[in-house]
């Protein structure tokens, strides 16, 4: 996809999912066909993917692993089920050691555990088993949580992975183009400078938003049964 020069950015997370479900069109009411979102944003952009096209939305929890000291650069994420993901050029750049990793990993294991309470309380996963799994962010830029997220979903055995975001870099993209089935994206602008300078409104999603949009999608799709 070449790059449009007039890209401004999104309107807002919402407007960003209903372009992408445009871009997926050919998934719509496709038996074995689930949309999940990464929370906190990922989950507002994949709800709109969600209801435009028909399908199930589920919500995947990862965790970033902040390099101690300087929490916004990524290090690494972590997964339900003990999936570790490591940035090993970050980690070895900055000399961290096995004690500061594991100090994140276990705070982070801790938040982790709780938002999947929050978010999903006693309702069960949908399952990646055998289905096209259509896996949504807002935008990736190093991509350590996604690639989390990524690493979660094979060891169930799905058959397809779909990566769908509104924009991302592009040498993150053809990074991912190599992990995926199927890449899905919408702008590549560069120089990228960071997600949430591509989108006019990138307010802070909360918990309860995330809750919120789920059980108002699961609704939906319950009535349409």
């Amino acid at each position: 996809m070449e790059f449009e020069s007039t890209f401004t950015g999104f309107a807002d997370r919402s407007e960003a999912g209903r372009r992408l479900a445009k871009s997926l069109s050919h998934y719509r009411g496709k038996p074995d066909t689930m949309v999940v979102g990464l929370p906190r944003g990922g989950v507002v952009t994949a709800a709109e993917i969600a209801e435009d096209l028909e399908l199930p939305l589920d919500v995947l929890v990862v965790r970033k692993l902040g390099t101690p000291g300087h929490e916004e650069l990524a290090m690494g994420a972590i997964g339900p089920g003990g999936v570790r993901v490591l940035n090993e050029d970050v980690i070895s750049s900055l000399r961290i050691g096995p004690d500061e990793i594991e100090a994140v990993v276990r705070r982070e294991r801790i938040e982790l555990q709780r938002r999947e309470h929050r978010y999903r309380g006693d309702q069960p996963p949908l399952g990646f088993a055998g289905r096209t799994v259509i896996v949504v962010d807002d935008g990736l830029a190093t991509g350590s949580t996604m690639a989390a997220a990524i690493a979660v979903i094979r060891r169930h055995k799905p058959a397809r992975i779909v990566l769908a975001v509104p924009v991302a870099p592009v040498e993150t993209c053809e990074h991912f183009r190599r992990l995926v089935d199927e890449l899905v994206y919408l702008e590549t602008p560069e120089p990228f400078q960071a997600v949430g300078y591509w989108y006019v409104d990138f307010g802070q999603v909360e918990d309860e938003d995330v809750v919120r949009t789920l059980a108002r999608v699961r609704s939906r799709t319950s009535a349409a049964v």
